[in-house]
């Protein structure tokens, strides 16, 4: 039987507090917002915390904010589910709300936390790789005041993060989208059902103003590598062109050469190499065909 060890419960009413409590509890405690990855982990005893703190009350730290021309604000505590089916969201960074919707199960998403998802730090984690592509940044909060990271510095591996002893997640900023530009995310997994994903990838590509020739592009690997893999190769390769299907066939050996994959239980390192080919090429030229009509 999976029993919890026994901890103190901290259920803050205000960020202040929480912040307190981070910074006086230190690396004995936990925070908790959706508890999905969390809890699992006490239940396996991979860790035994002696004190969990609950946020996921916190109103502070929940919410979506979209402003024309000013991009997006999501505070940490916001659930998977509420970005799946923010309308908002979908308008500017429908990469963002498919990738949120391809995340577990529906009782797993209506808990699961954008935050909790990325302190995780999983490297097959769903939201990550799109929130990089589209060039989101944390903010991480303490009781000596915030500081702003691009996503991709947050995450430094396998349920690595660069969170400091009194710091949490605060929230989640998304630049306003460029004009004709368009972000696209794919996946592939072993079966249709709930599960982790063997590779997954973003792809935002950004034309000028001809419509046509690409003036940027970043492609982002997830489940490739210990942290989103970001892809040096593909910009160096299409900006200043248009797209060919030649440059489609070059970009998917790219994209395979840059990635770092294992073998495990979910596949083997080839055939995710294998995918990451066919994802670089589908979602590069998805994403262009979009940008032309953005």
């Amino acid at each position: 039987m999976n029993i919890l060890n026994q901890f103190d419960y901290y259920a803050p009413k205000t960020k202040k507090e929480a912040m307190e409590l981070v910074k006086s509890l230190g690396d004995k405690a936990k925070v908790l917002a959706g508890g999905t990855d969390l809890i699992i982990m006490m239940k396996e005893k991979m860790i035994k915390p002696e004190a969990i703190i609950d946020i996921s009350e916190l109103s502070e730290l929940k919410g979506i904010v979209c402003e024309g021309g000013k991009g997006a604000r999501i505070g940490a505590c916001t659930t998977i589910s509420e970005i799946e089916f923010s309308k908002e969201l979908a308008a500017k960074y429908g990469a963002l709300t498919y990738a949120a919707g391809e995340l577990g199960s529906n009782q797993v998403r209506v808990m699961a936390t954008i935050g909790g998802n990325c302190c995780h730090s999983s490297p097959a984690a769903e939201t990550p790789t799109s929130l990089s592509a589209l060039g989101a940044s944390v903010v991480l909060g303490s009781l000596e005041g915030e500081r702003e990271l691009p996503i991709e510095e947050f995450i430094l591996g396998n349920r690595k993060n660069a969170l400091e002893l009194g710091e949490i997640l605060v929230e989640f900023i998304l630049p306003e989208p460029e004009k004709k530009s368009a972000c696209r995310y794919g996946y592939i997994g072993l079966r249709d059902a709930m599960e982790i994903d063997a590779v997954n990838m973003a792809v935002n590509l950004v034309l000028e103003q001809d419509g046509e020739t690409i003036k940027d592009v970043k492609l982002v690997m997830g489940s490739v590598s210990p942290r989103p893999l970001i892809s040096e190769k593909t910009p160096a390769l299409l900006k200043g062109r248009k797209l060919t299907e030649e440059l489609i066939l070059q970009v998917g050996e790219a994209a395979q050469n840059e990635a770092k994959p294992i073998s495990d239980v979910r596949a083997s390192a080839e055939y995710r190499r294998d995918v990451v080919g066919a994802l670089a090429r589908r979602l590069v030229k998805e994403a262009y065909e979009a940008a032309k009509e953005a």
